[in-house]
């Protein structure tokens, strides 16, 4: 009974994952992956976001990563808003960080946040002064490129 399970699970499985690479790559309509969102600052920039929802891709966030272009970034999503210090542990790039409420609009930001690739306990957390539902972090000098402030509504 329980092969017979497995075949069923794996058949399902196998038949899921041929749709999927059907559809173009994870892509949406709109050229955004499924799992990003496009971000639009008030000046009309537009930035290529990928979604950390999940616990686990929140706690690894950008670690590791060699490099981030200027029209990427990644968008945290907090359950419910909070103050949330962001921790730089294993980070290589420097990055700007953006704070967001519930309706899109900064309550706080740090530019130039440098890499730490450690010991843990040089790593410094920056930002949470503020509650937040959202934080999107993007290369170094984008921000002041974009001339990001507080109080401005970010479009997702």
């Amino acid at each position: 009974m329980h092969v017979r399970r497995f075949r069923i699970f794996w058949l399902a499985t196998a038949a899921l994952s041929f749709l999927m690479a059907g559809c173009g790559g994870g892509e949406s309509g709109n050229g955004v992956g499924y799992n990003s969102r496009q971000v639009t600052f008030p000046n009309g920039t537009k930035i290529r976001a990928e979604l950390a929802i999940q616990p686990a891709d929140v706690m690894r966030g950008m670690k590791f990563r060699d490099s981030l272009p200027e029209n990427e970034g990644m968008l945290f999503v907090h359950q419910k808003e909070g103050k949330y210090p962001y921790w730089m542990f294993e980070v290589k790039v420097p990055l700007d960080m953006i704070w967001m409420d519930r309706q899109h609009t900064v309550v706080q930001l740090v530019h130039k946040v440098p890499p730490c690739p450690g010991p843990q306990e040089k790593c410094l957390s920056y930002g949470g002064g503020f509650n937040a539902a959202y934080v999107l972090e993007v290369a170094a000098g984008v921000a002041a490129k974009n001339n990001i402030k507080p109080g401005m509504t970010l479009d997702f």
